[in-house]
């Protein structure tokens, strides 16, 4: 895997667990297999809370989730497609069943194949479409109605800096993080029991990148990445926005590296 080593599960984080004043909470976390959210599940299993891991890479979630249940960590995986509805649900139901009902959704699955325009990858271009944005919007619905019923819960929705600046090669990518930042956006308006966030990472070193065909996109995005964060700086965030009473909602938070302009 190209993304950095996350901070492990270790005994100052349970002991931190411990003594935090907020109470476990059972919170499903797409795009689980690497990158941000291998590491967000890290830090919040960490952190003594319950998580469900999504992916469909399933024999990495499979080591993951085994290596945080070894740590004293409560884990378990499933297998997930966010583009297919009806396998978003079916992830919230096994979370519910296993854990209890949902807390927190982590929408952090997604895609990136950067191409200009002129290239015409269709394909590509749908695939964003199906996993940034119909994910999104599969996993709202699959744990929203819970939530408006018990009267509480929390969706994080991991948008990108693309979200606020459009460049070169990176048009339809943005579009689906605009979407994403305006779902967001919209929930928060909409639910006065429901909190939303907004998570738009600069350059993060995952494995993202790893799949822009377009040759040229992927050069430019190889020297962008250089500057890259490590996930964890992410996780941090998303872990952030979760452990605020209730009564609180953070809306959005851009992260950025500190040496980047654009990043």
């Amino acid at each position: 895997m190209s993304s950095m080593p996350a901070t492990p599960v270790g005994p100052f984080q349970e002991a931190n667990a411990m003594s935090h004043p907020n109470p476990s909470k059972v919170i499903l976390i797409t795009g689980a297999s690497s990158g941000i959210g291998e590491a967000t599940a890290r830090r919040l299993a960490g952190l003594g809370h319950r998580i469900l891991i999504g992916a469909r890479r399933t024999e990495r979630l499979q080591a993951l989730a085994e290596e945080l249940r070894a740590a004293g960590g409560q884990v378990d995986h499933r297998a997930l497609d966010v583009a297919d509805a009806a396998d978003f649900q079916a992830f919230a139901d096994h979370a519910a069943e296993r854990f209890g009902p949902v807390d927190v959704l982590v929408n952090n699955a997604g895609v990136m194949p950067l191409s200009p325009l002129s290239a015409g990858k269709l394909d590509e271009w749908n695939r964003m479409i199906d996993v940034n944005l119909r994910g999104v919007l599969h996993g709202i619905a699959a744990v929203l109605p819970g939530m408006e019923a018990r009267g509480r819960g929390h969706v994080v929705n991991v948008a990108s800096i693309g979200a606020h600046v459009v460049v070169p090669t990176g048009a339809v990518y943005c579009a689906t993080k605009y979407a994403v930042w305006a779902i967001g956006e919209g929930l928060r308006q909409e639910s006065r029991v429901v909190r939303a966030t907004t998570v738009s990472p600069g350059v993060v070193e995952t494995e993202l990148a790893d799949h822009i065909s377009d040759p040229a996109a992927r050069a430019a995005m190889t020297e962008f990445r250089r500057i890259a964060l490590n996930a964890d700086a992410i996780a941090r965030a998303i872990a952030y926005a979760i452990e605020q009473p209730d009564d609180v909602d953070v809306n959005e938070i851009i992260v950025r590296p500190l040496a980047g302009t654009g990043a």
